[in-house]
């Protein structure tokens, strides 16, 4: 089926959920329920709270719904009779203002003995296309997105045409919920959340903590490898500077308010672009310096709405893997192609592959729109011709986007699916030819002259709490032995056997590896269990006849047995395959 018409299809079930919950809660307001990228939802005020432990009902109803179901009929009303019809439904009134003032015709579609405020795009056979249908969970979800507004229940569903279909796509999600990264993260003990510190602010244990700093150290020197310039600069600036910017009045509602102190407005900053052309703009520049790579795990601080918070995907405090690169123009190309390639090295280091666990996106901006996007139509040709260019000649797969760049310039941007099939900008190449201009940056060209460069921004890896995320979920948890918490725990068979655990602990330790000793007076099977649920690489069981050998019989967590060790040997073997990122 086309993706049309399995959107009809499941626009359709939408309707026939909607109808199920009038026959079963005759007292509930509908809102709205659209088709979405793997199903469906809809949008109700209940009279009283419904749960999950209701859907198998909802869906019971559905099915008989559709047996009486023929086709949609449509009939067109004027603003007054649509208000009469939805008296009592504060929200429809709501819908039905603003298709007024878009000036579009206020439609209705019927189909049994359910009539719904809608646009149109149904199936021509409700009985006939609608095959096997699924209602997923319950959520909240505020009245047009807005947390000023009532809280809804969210009723999500799914609907395929067959049921070979609707089960593969079921059986997807399970394998999902199996790697969400906010069950895996309680679960391997990597991070928390607290009510008492806020929404949005994640606390990282020392497992979790034990990760990230290896990706920050991965990264910080991978970079400096290439020739970039690590700097650090505060989290806090004054609001002058993205008045300067221009990032105020363009991100004032994802901004924390201003802090006022002694007569003066601070901001915990959004981005850290200012904060490098400030550094930039210190002392004067020749073009033989450029170009100038300014990079920096930036701290940042974005207010995200509580709907909109999931675990460590979209937080309120985050560390981006930042960089801003000051260059003449004639050195764009060659400067986005070096992004692309560390960005692919990276990738390429995680195990994904691209046009597979991500892809390019081409961001560009809608020329009409002047409030958001700059207006230099020969700047936007030039930088988008540009991008265009690198991608094509890289021959790499990308889609284009009208309408989704920075109000400062186009961008590539580095979509990725999470577990869930729901796709994200993990992070972004920008081409910025506004920034100079707003900061006056300048170099001394070849001639003596003062010459304005373009700025390339830039991450290699976007947010650490977004990758982090992300790798819990495509690992399933299981991280490579060079990212790992835990590299190797050490399993004494009995309490005489803990000394020398933890001797041999002490000199992986020593050597840089990450390492436990698990001296619980536990049998050794429920110590093995709990090593490999806690998805630890390797297992060191020692016994009387290691400690005679001076060794270890070493155990991988998918119960491979290696036999028995010695130490030196192998930590030499665990020392070279971190090395290569194994």
């Amino acid at each position: 089926m086309d993706a049309n018409k399995l959107q009809s299809l499941r626009h359709s079930t939408a309707h026939l959920l909607a109808a199920a919950v009038l026959h079963l809660y005759p007292k509930t307001k509908l809102t709205i329920g659209p088709a979405i990228e793997n199903g469906f939802y809809y949008d109700a005020a209940f009279e009283k709270p419904i749960s999950e432990d209701d859907l198998p009902q909802i869906e019971n109803e559905m099915k008989k719904v559709l047996k009486t179901w023929k086709g949609f009929t449509k009939r067109e009303v004027t603003e007054k009779e649509a208000k009469e019809i939805y008296k009592n439904n504060e929200y429809k009134k709501e819908l039905i203002d603003e298709i007024v003032k878009r000036g579009e015709k206020i439609t209705l579609y019927k189909i049994g003995d359910f009539e719904d405020l809608c646009r149109g795009g149904h199936s021509e056979n409700p009985q006939k296309d609608i095959g096997d249908f699924k209602l997923l969970s319950i959520a909240g979800a505020y009245w047009h997105g807005d947390e000023k507004n009532p809280m809804l229940t969210r009723i999500y569903g799914t609907a395929f045409p067959t049921k070979k279909e609707l089960d593969e796509y079921l059986e997807m999600l399970q394998e999902a919920k199996q790697r969400d990264h906010k069950k895996l993260g309680k679960e391997l003990d990597l991070f928390v959340f607290s009510e008492t510190v806020g929404k949005g602010l994640p606390l990282w244990t020392p497992k979790g903590s034990a990760v990230r700093r290896v990706l920050e150290r991965f990264i910080v020197d991978e970079e400096i490898k290439r020739g970039y310039l690590h700097v650090y600069t505060p989290d806090l600036a004054s609001l002058a500077l993205y008045e300067k910017s221009g990032h105020y009045p363009y991100y004032k509602e994802s901004m924390y308010a201003p802090i006022t102190i002694d007569d003066e407005q601070f901001m915990l900053r959004p981005m850290s672009c200012p904060h490098h052309f400030e550094l930039y703009l210190s002392r004067p520049h020749s073009y033989k310096e450029l170009p100038i790579r300014f990079a920096e795990l930036a701290k940042m601080y974005r207010y995200e709405q509580s709907g909109e918070l999931a675990g460590l995907q979209r937080v309120r405090a985050f560390t981006l893997a930042d960089a801003h690169i000051i260059a003449k123009v004639d050195q764009a190309e060659g400067e986005i192609n070096k992004v692309l390639d560390l960005i692919e090295f990276i990738a390429q280091t995680f195990g994904l592959e691209h046009g597979k666990e991500y892809h390019y996106r081409l961001s560009l901006g809608e020329r009409a729109e002047e409030k958001k996007y700059y207006k230099d139509d020969k700047s936007w040709d030039k930088a988008e011709a540009v991008l265009r260019k690198v991608l094509k000649n890289r021959k790499s797969h990308f889609v284009e986007a009208p309408g989704e760049a920075a109000f400062y310039g186009p961008k590539i941007d580095v979509q990725m699916k999470n577990v869930n099939g729901k796709e994200d900008t993990a992070f972004t190449v920008q081409y910025d030819f506004v920034m100079p201009k707003r900061f006056n940056l300048t170099y001394i060209n070849e001639k003596g002259e003062e010459e304005q460069p373009i700025v390339i921004h830039r991450s290699s890896i976007g947010a650490i709490e977004r990758v982090m995320a992300f790798l819990i979920e495509h690992y399933a948890g299981a991280f490579p032995l060079w990212l790992a918490p835990v590299q190797i725990v050490l399993l004494p068979i009995a309490d005489r056997h803990a000394e020398f655990a933890q001797e041999a602990a002490k000199e992986l330790r020593n050597a840089g590896i990450r390492v436990d000793a698990d001296i619980r007076s536990e049998r050794l099977q429920a110590k093995i269990r709990d090593a490999t649920l806690q998805k630890v690489p390797f297992m060191g069981i020692i016994g009387d006849k290691e400690i005679a050998e001076k060794a270890i019989s070493v155990r991988k967590r998918n119960g491979e047995d290696l036999g028995q060790l010695k130490i030196a040997p192998f930590l030499e073997q665990l020392l070279q395959d971190i090395d290569k990122k194994i």
